[in-house]
């Protein structure tokens, strides 16, 4: 765990750092513009780039004036970019310090995944002004990916919060806390409750990255290409099928869980199509975010662009492999009450059902294909450990989140 949090602060450092010095990224030649030089009768001139070729040109005050300009309306853009990042960091990271506060006092959790929705939603709000800001600055509404990344954002994490928000209301606690605060007679342990708000602030910070990128852009478009808008339909596509399972979930538990294992809909074709569809969208958003890169050569010459990565990155490591939560906490052990219950029934649903991608055939699949490209890891598979209840476990279950 401590590695782990060492690797989560580092990757934090270095995303600052690229933000603090964003123009960094712009190439010297940007413009086409090479270094002034003396002729051979001492007048100044400058060479242009065209049609692959270069020529030498007499230096005018007209046309410094435009170089300047155009240099200037660089160092504008990619200062856009700084103020955005930098904002979005001190924004999470103190919401959520001030979250930990609230509710270290309070000694309550219940507004700990409220805060984390709200943190998406005030992000995307920040990015949309302040990257409309400054002198050349390309404004929100005048960029159709500015408006369709944000909105589809606000749907996504607009879900997220209805949902946790409903889920608190139900609950009215959520067992992954009692020990850190105490509950039962325990010590209190402020720093390790704490641990839990940073990696929030991590988890909000990281996943929004690609849509940081392209709010914090200042690229003029025309319109759509093919693949923007092959990739805008698969993010939404990834949205919707988050939306969905929660949704089928949800009510198949307060139909009182019939069948003893969820079967409704889309998990039927998926153990966890809320966990596949929160993976997908951030893939499909960052590679939508390519088209917002301001670098001429393209977004794979962009580091800031490739920074956008550990969105999807990041939220795979915390639902394919961190506890309390993802499908770390919902298989393995916690698999023990189907096994009491129904072992071949779910052993069937099992091995004929993908972990993650909802399709049919899984069955057909390879063992060494789902223990690899489909990620059905041989440590999710239940090896059963005396002395924990069925009862336990479920209440585990209840406990872990549609989403980090």
């Amino acid at each position: 765990k401590m590695k782990m949090k060492k690797n989560l602060i580092a990757t934090v450092v270095i995303l600052i750092s690229i933000c603090s010095n964003a123009s960094a990224f712009a190439p010297g030649n940007a413009l086409g513009v090479h270094q002034s030089t003396l002729s051979t009768n001492g007048a100044p001139t400058t060479s242009f780039r065209k049609n692959n070729g270069a020529y030498p040109s007499e230096i005018h005050p007209a046309a410094i004036k435009r170089q300047r300009k155009s240099i200037t309306s660089v160092q504008t853009k990619m200062g856009s970019q700084a103020l955005v990042y930098g904002a979005a960091v001190a924004t999470t990271f103190g919401m959520q310090t001030i979250g930990f506060i609230a509710a270290y006092l309070l000694k309550t959790e219940t507004f700990y995944d409220i805060f984390g929705g709200v943190n998406y939603l005030l992000l995307a709000l920040l990015s949309a002004i302040l990257g409309a800001t400054g002198d050349g600055a390309l404004q929100w509404i005048d960029d159709p990916r500015k408006i369709l990344t944000t909105v589809l954002f606000g749907v996504s994490r607009g879900w997220l919060l209805l949902f946790l928000s409903w889920r608190a209301h139900e609950r009215k606690g959520d067992s992954r806390f009692d020990e850190v605060l105490g509950k039962g007679g325990g010590t209190p342990q402020p720093l390790n409750f704490l641990v839990y708000w940073m990696a929030q602030a991590f988890w909000v910070m990281l996943v929004s990255m690609p849509m940081l990128f392209v709010n914090s852009s200042n690229v003029i478009k025309p319109g759509f290409s093919g693949f923007d808008i092959a990739l805008a339909v698969l993010f939404f596509v990834g949205v919707f099928t988050e939306i969905v399972a929660d949704i089928q979930k949800a009510v198949w538990v307060k139909r009182g869980r019939l069948g003893d294992f969820c079967k409704a809909g889309v998990w039927k074709y998926s153990r966890h199509p809320n966990y596949f569809g929160e993976i997908f969208q951030w893939w499909c958003l960052f590679a939508f975010s390519y088209s917002s890169s301001q670098n001429p050569l393209g977004g794979y010459a962009d580091p800031l662009w490739w920074a956008g990565i550990v969105s999807p990155l990041f939220t795979m490591q915390i639902l394919l492999n961190m506890q309390p939560t993802g499908i770390s906490n919902a298989e393995g052990k916690s698999l023990k009450r189907y096994y009491d219950k129904c072992p071949e029934r779910y052993a069937k649903y099992r091995d004929n059902t993908s972990i993650l991608i909802p399709f049919i055939g899984y069955g057909f699949i390879p063992p060494f294909l789902k223990r690899t490209i489909f990620f059905d890891f041989e440590r999710y598979e239940y090896k059963p450990q005396s002395g924990e209840s069925a009862d336990n476990v479920a209440k585990k279950d209840e406990n872990s989140p549609s989403t980090p």
